[in-house]
This record gives C-alpha cells, sequence and structure tokens, in this order.
C-alpha cells in the first residue's frame, strides 16, 4: 500500500501497518533528513547569521528544525480571496511538521467529542472520549509523553504509568500559578511529548538544548527518531522522498488505484499502483490532493460526492499577553532551562459558566504560561529605555522578570473558512494551488477579549503590569494558519452527505481509500492537534490492517 506524508499520521500509520505485516511504501514530498547529522543541539546564536534571530525564511530563527519549508516555500505560492490573511506552514523534509512542532500533546476531554450537540455548532465526532482514551495511552506510552493526572474536566486521566515524570516548574511558573489559583483558576502541568525516562533507543531529555532545532538524542518526539526508524526495523517499510504526490487516480469501479507524483529531483511524473492509499500529507496538502483529482466522471474531485473536501477549515486562535513583574526583578540568576517549553499551564476551566450561559462564546482555550531565564537574543534590551550603564543595568534587572500567556483557542467551523483550488495558478511542479478564505467570527474574537482580560487579571495579581492592557481583539488575535493547526478540511462523520470519511478515516466514495492526518477532525479543540492524529491514526491504521487481513479492503 501507499502512505503519502511522514509526519505524525503518515508516521503513525506506517509504524502500525508494517508491524501488521503489511508492505508500506511512504512517499514523503520534502527531502531525506538526518535528526543526527543535521541537528544543530549545541550551536550557540552567536554562531548564526543575525545573532540566529528570525528573518522571513526562518521565521522560528535560524536553527528551527524546518530546514526545508515554512509558511513561505520558494516555487510553492498559494492563494488568498479577497480580505483574506491567511499563513500555510509546509515542512518539506522527512517527517514533517513532527522535526519543528511544540510537543504539546494534550487529550481531547470528553467535552470535546460532543460539542456541537451542547451548543448546536459545528459538528459532533462519531463517537465518544471512551472510544479513543485506550489508545491515547496506547500512543503515549510510544510516544513518551511527561505530564501527570491532576483530576481536572479538561485533562482525561491517562492510565497508570503511562506518562512520564514532568519536570519541576520554574518560579515565574509558580508565581502565576499562584496568581491564577487566588482568582480560582487551577493549573497544571503540561503534558508533553519529551522523555524523561529511556524510551526503545531514545535518551531522556538532559535540559540542556532548544526542542525546536530538533533532538538527535530522540528525548523529544519526532517521527524520524522513533515510528519511521521502528517501521524500517521491520523490513517492510521504504521511503521514497522528494515525491511531490498530487493526484489519486480511481478506476471505474470507484476503486482507487494509485498516485502519480513529480520527481522532485527529476522533474517528471510518475505514477504507482497500490491495493490501498493513505492520505496523510497534512489537511490542506490532502484535500489539495484530492480536489486537484477531478476528472470528466468526477468534476469534483475524488472522495467529493459530500462536497466538503476543503470546507471545515480551522485553526486554533491564537494571542499573545505579557508583562513585567517587578517582584522578579535582579531575582538569583541559576539555570532554568527544563525542556524549553512550558512546564505548567493553564487548562480551560470555564465549562460550567458555558453550560449557565454565563460566557458570550461557545468554546474554550488554555494559557501556555511563560518566564524564565531565557538565552538573551538580539531583543535582548528592546523594551528597556535609555543609553549607557543605566541601560545596561535596566536590562539585567528586568532578566527574566517577563512573563507571558500564550492563548490558543478552540474555533467554530466556519462557511467562511475554506479552501479551493485556483483554477490559475500553479506551483513550480505544475500543481493547481490552493486558495484559501478566511474570517474569524465573533466566537473567536470574544474568546480573545476575555483571554485579554484574564491575563491583565492574572499579570496584575502578581504585582505586575501587562503590556497594550487594552488591545481590541482583532488586533490581538493571531493570522489564522498562524498557530500551524489546520484540521477539518476531510471531516469524518456518520452521514456521506455531510461527511468525507467514516470514524476510521476510510472515505465514503472509494472504499480504499483513506485519510489519516488532521483533516479528518470534526472540530478543532483548543488542544495541540497532533497527539490526536497520531491516536487516530493509530485507531485506524489497526482497523485497516485488520480489514486487509480478511480481504474486506
Amino acid at each position: 500500500m501507499i502512505v503519502v506524508g511522514s509526519g505524525a499520521g503518515g508516521g503513525m500509520a506506517a509504524y502500525v501497518l508494517t508491524r501488521a505485516g503489511h508492505k508500506v511504501l511512504m512517499l514523503e514530498a520534502g527531502r531525506d533528513y538526518d535528526p543526527v547529522a543535521e541537528t544543530p543541539m549545541f550551536n550557540t546564536n552567536a554562531e548564526a547569521p543575525l545573532r540566529g534571530t528570525r528573518t522571513p525564511d526562518k521565521h522560528f530563527g535560524f536553527y528551527d528544525a524546518t530546514v526545508d519549508g515554512g509558511w513561505d516555500v520558494p516555487g510553492e505560492p498559494y492563494t488568498m480571496a479577497d480580505g483574506t490573511d491567511f499563513l500555510w506552514w509546509r515542512a518539506r523534509m522527512l517527517g514533517g511538521r513532527t522535526n519543528h512542532w511544540g510537543r504539546l500533546s494534550l487529550r481531547f476531554s470528553p467535552h470535546d467529542f460532543k460539542a456541537a450537540t451542547r451548543d448546536g455548532l459545528g459538528a459532533d465526532w462519531p463517537f465518544e472520549y471512551d472510544t479513543l482514551a485506550p489508545w491515547y495511552d496506547k500512543t503515549e506510552t510510544i510516544v513518551g509523553v511527561c505530564g501527570d493526572n491532576p483530576g481536572l474536566d479538561d485533562i482525561p486521566d491517562a492510565a497508570p504509568g503511562v506518562l512520564h515524570k514532568p519536570p519541576q516548574p520554574r518560579v515565574p511558573e509558580l508565581l502565576l500559578a499562584a496568581a491564577a489559583k487566588k482568582l480560582g483558576i487551577p493549573t497544571a502541568y503540561m503534558h508533553r511529548a519529551i522523555l524523561t525516562r529511556p524510551l526503545d533507543n531514545r535518551q531522556p531529555c538532559f535540559w540542556a538544548t532548544p526542542c525546536g532545532r530538533g533532538c538527535s538524542i530522540g528525548a523529544a518526539f519526532q517521527t524520524t527518531t522513533s515510528l519511521l526508524p521502528l517501521a524500517l526495523e521491520t523490513g517492510n517499510l521504504k521511503i521514497v522522498t522528494d515525491a511531490m504526490v498530487h493526484t489519486v487516480a480511481v478506476d471505474d469501479t470507484g476503486r482507487a488505484t494509485g498516485v502519480t507524483f513529480v520527481n522532485r529531483k527529476t522533474r517528471k511524473p510518475e505514477t504507482l499502483s497500490a491495493r490501498v492509499v493513505v492520505l496523510a500529507a497534512s489537511a490542506c496538502e490532502t484535500a489539495r490532493i484530492l480536489l486537484n483529482s477531478r476528472t470528466d466522471a468526477l468534476p469534483d474531485g475524488v472522495a467529493n460526492s459530500s462536497g466538503q473536501v476543503g470546507r471545515n477549515l480551522m485553526d486554533s486562535t491564537g494571542a499573545s499577553f505579557t508583562g513585567l513583574v517587578p517582584a522578579l526583578e535582579n531575582r538569583p540568576r541559576y539555570n532554568e532551562d527544563g525542556h524549553t517549553g512550558n512546564h505548567i499551564f493553564i487548562p480551560w476551566w470555564g465549562h460550567a459558566a458555558q453550560a449557565k450561559g454565563e460566557l458570550n462564546f461557545p468554546r474554550g482555550y488554555h494559557f501556555e504560561l511563560g518566564g524564565a531565564f531565557p538565552a538573551p537574543g538580539m531583543g535582548a534590551g528592546s523594551s528597556a529605555a535609555g543609553y549607557g550603564l543605566a541601560l545596561k543595568e535596566r536590562v539585567r534587572s528586568r532578566y527574566g522578570a517577563y512573563v507571558g500567556l500564550s492563548l490558543r483557542g478552540e474555533m467554530v467551523a466556519s462557511d467562511d473558512c475554506y479552501m479551493e483550488i485556483d483554477g490559475e495558478v500553479r506551483d513550480q511542479w505544475g500543481i493547481p494551488v490552493p486558495k484559501f478564505h478566511w474570517k474569524w467570527s465573533e466566537h473567536e474574537l470574544n474568546q480573545v477579549a476575555h483571554g485579554r482580560d484574564t491575563a491583565r487579571q492574572i499579570i496584575e495579581t502578581m504585582g505586575g503590569q501587562m503590556h497594550n492592557p487594552d488591545q481590541l481583539p482583532e488586533e490581538a488575535i493571531k493570522k489564522g494558519g498562524e498557530i500551524i493547526h489546520e484540521v477539518g478540511t476531510t471531516r469524518m462523520g456518520t452521514d456521506p452527505g455531510t461527511s468525507v470519511t467514516n470514524e476510521w478515516g476510510q472515505t465514503w466514495d472509494v472504499p480504499n481509500l483513506y485519510v489519516m492526518d488532521g483533516g479528518v477532525f470534526a472540530s478543532n479543540p483548543h488542544k495541540n492537534c497532533t497527539l490526536t492524529i497520531m491516536t487516530l491514526a493509530m485507531r485506524n491504521a489497526d482497523h485497516l490492517a485488520q480489514a486487509m487481513g480478511r480481504g474486506n479492503v
């Protein structure tokens, strides 16, 4: 069979299918990537151009683990409708976005799978949380996730022994937690896909280098140091990189027969046949493939009898709130690195208030807390006035005294947010590109306003002052696609008329064509989507493997 994509969904699908004895050919649009040889874990910013700061082609800094790709990929444009401001991230490399992601690994909760039943917005998932719970346990065991079970309704418990021990909170995080507690807001250890004990051939984190650069020892999860090597060990996986898949072929009986791709090295098209095709190219790329697979018999593309391919495009909401806390000034210096990301966070605490109709937005959000002694960068003194010795002393005193609360929230699927194929623009490979339509609704803007006011309360409770406390939500909210959590473009459901796949990721129209990336999400809860992409891929690949074993696919 063919699996398109080597990231979270494709990597997990290949892992499960090869271990079940099936032969898998994996096609990756990007280049080959060796995380051991290519990860600049120990390089300092002083060794990089511009001291490692971000640039238009390296938004997350010179050492960002996405060695090929980003929001702007040379020769691979995308277009936007009038009034749309959308960003589409592509990781053109083996392992996809798992080389780069923040590794936040929060389970979706019982509230998340049936939100539409409560508020009438969007769509429910075709199963309950309990259906996925044992698969979350299996995924977290294989991936390696640190955290704990705090007993909160927004964070379902893992089975005993599954989670690794989390690192201790930093001083600013403890102060943030204390302030939140005074306001009746809980905090919890962040669940993150970083090892704190050995797993397979991967080593535990030694708290020394930025995870965003990648991790050659495998402590920070990415498919290139875990799922793909484990699948290759079975002898059942072959990986072909630089294979830009653009269409799926379907025969007269309605079955997929294979895919066509452009070989990025030779720039020539190649066609491969397969018994089963699994698309896991990322939500927008998979939808693009299906829409571009149009023929005279299928003028709307493959697996699109519902008209839902490309629709229901969702991203997480995002906004950042920062402040200066005088109580943290001039504190003793010590190593506060940890696993570079936040050690604790504020999960959503407002389910009861929403049930009572006390909030003017329907879905929740969380805060990722920031505050530590970071590696100083080019902007270390940008917020301090003056010059000379006085400026230096002010910068030193404020080092480690800033805190941040990054909001990540759920948006509701909207008819205003979707992608289609641009009929006039093609990329350098000759493939028609996506055209995006995007507009935040009042639901999301009201949510960000609530987050702004809550962040201000927390920072002021710490004795600090928030920067720009009256910022309008339209100004604070990030662009669509900027959080890099696009999902929903091939959503699953129970009705072939309103969804693209069933609960197993099997397309309604083409029985041997599966989708195993975030496109199948029926909604986009406020948690990072990667853990659930992998969990669904594990469950659905297991179901596919069994069906193939019985000859039913």
